[in-house]
């Protein structure tokens, strides 16, 4: 089971201000949502309750719900309370690969404890005030390809790529 990391970044690496997204980029929101459906995705509690309640749970995806707390329910999605529970959950699925689709401190949990082997990331060429941080990445530590370029226009205002980075061994 691959275990890959989705997420857009711009140049300063905020990813969130008040439990919200800081752009809109549809075409990037497009590429998330072809890029995850039909796979389970990890995310922590707060990056649940940001999604508009009209589209939790994601649809065409098994949503894994990491919380500390114990008596937290989520209709129509697993609740567990630890990152290791989350991959443990989903060792049963036999799925070839899961998104861990953050916020910030499930992105670091999972960094930080080498449990990434892919990553998706969408850099926005642009910096943002935001109150949530992704974390410091050594790049040298992946190989990349860039699989996408789009420029600004009328609807997505700021340019940006998406690049495919995989784990070396």
């Amino acid at each position: 089971m691959t275990v890959s990391l989705i997420v857009a970044i711009p140049k300063n690496l905020a990813i969130g201000k008040n439990n919200k997204l800081i752009w809109n980029l549809p075409e990037d929101m497009k590429f998330f949502m072809e890029t995850t459906t039909g796979h389970p995705v990890i995310m922590g509690r707060k990056n649940f309750e940001s999604i508009p309640e009209k589209y939790r749970p994601l649809k065409n995806r098994t949503n894994v719900i990491v919380t500390r707390n114990k008596d937290y329910d989520a209709k129509g999605c697993i609740v567990v309370n630890t990152i290791e529970d989350s991959l443990k959950c989903l060792s049963e699925h036999k799925e070839d690969e899961i998104f861990v689709i953050g916020g910030g401190e499930i992105y670091r949990r999972f960094l930080e404890q080498n449990l990434i082997d892919r990553m998706y990331i969408t850099h926005i060429d642009e910096s943002f005030e935001g109150d949530t941080y992704f974390p410091e990445i050594d790049f040298s530590k992946w190989s990349s390809k860039t699989i996408m370029e789009y420029p600004k226009d009328v609807e997505n205002p700021h340019n940006f790529k998406v690049v495919i980075y995989e784990k070396l061994d």
